[in-house]
């Protein structure tokens, strides 16, 4: 262990914040990844700015991790420093039709947030299983809403650890693309608008959405979303299908069954097996289609 890396880590976060060795297969979605050398959770924006401030200026590797969905983990873990930004940094704050939420705050509490306040246009992001910094890098959408629709502004750290404030046009946000992602960014807060609609007519919208997710997702197994992104003019999982692959698997690593768009993890799959298992979806289904498909899933470690 670097132990004057862990020291210093410890004086910027608090020694009850730093650990060691820590697997990050608890702390992803697809319940798939070997260790982290360190695994640190801050609680302030200040801690985080210092925190990859001393990373970048010693070329130490470093990843921010929120609930850890849409990722998949190598099995030999990670060689630098985790900083999760999660539960530990997850305040919202409603004043009037705005929400401010950090990095950390999960899209569903966001949403229950709007809900009690009567505030529409969230309903969208109730089931999208990870944190608003996640949403704001890659523009997160579902059911015909995205980010980009209620994103009024967002807080970052930039390339050189300065903390900025940047407006959503600012902010190139496309399809699983913005600026943020471009750059590099970190992001610590954001601020959306939301417009005031009847609670009841929210809850009935969030509810229709959880039945459509509940009913044709497979969210009884470990997975990281939808694995591929939406070719222009196709939909992976159609493709994926009609290739033959609905159940294809590679060890415990499985397209699944009730929705191809979907690699589950069956129980024990390793982050080899779903590369492996997804080179042959590509392979297969640019045979079939003449489509090539893109991964959506980040990589952490491969």
């Amino acid at each position: 262990m670097n132990t004057n890396l862990y020291s210093r880590l410890c004086s910027i976060a608090g020694e009850e914040n730093v650990l060691c060795k820590e697997p990050l297969a608890p702390h992803v979605t697809f319940r798939i990844g070997g260790p982290a050398d360190f695994f640190v959770t801050p609680h302030e924006t200040e801690q985080v700015q210092e925190l990859i401030r001393l990373c970048r200026e010693n070329e130490i590797p470093w990843y921010i991790l929120g609930n850890g969905s849409n990722l998949l983990v190598s099995d030999d873990g990670y060689h630098g420093v985790i900083v999760q930004l999660w539960r530990n940094f997850n305040q919202i704050r409603v004043e009037g039709n705005r929400i401010t939420a950090q990095a950390g705050a999960s899209n569903a509490l966001i949403a229950k947030a709007a809900l009690d306040a009567g505030l529409g246009g969230y309903e969208f992001a109730a089931g999208i299983p990870g944190t608003l910094g996640g949403a704001a890098v890659m523009n997160a959408g579902a059911y015909g809403g995205e980010l980009k629709d209620v994103l009024t502004e967002v807080t970052v750290l930039d390339e050189n650890s300065r903390i900025r404030t940047l407006q959503a046009e600012e902010l190139e946000l496309g399809y699983r693309t913005s600026i943020i992602a471009k750059k590099g960014y970190v992001v610590l807060e954001a601020v959306l608008t939301l417009a005031p609609k009847d609670p009841s007519e929210i809850r009935a919208r969030m509810e229709e959405l959880k039945e459509q997710r509940t009913s044709k997702q497979p969210l009884n197994y470990p997975s990281a979303g939808s694995t591929f992104k939406r070719p222009e003019g196709y939909f992976a999982g159609k493709l994926i299908m009609d290739a033959g692959l609905r159940g294809f698997s590679v060890g415990d690593a499985q397209v699944s069954e009730k929705h191809c768009g979907f690699v589950i993890n069956r129980g024990n799959a390793t982050a080899a097996e779903v590369e492996e298992l997804m080179r042959e979806v590509i392979r297969i289904v640019k045979e079939t289609s003449g489509v090539t498909l893109e991964p959506e899933v980040k990589r952490l470690g491969l």
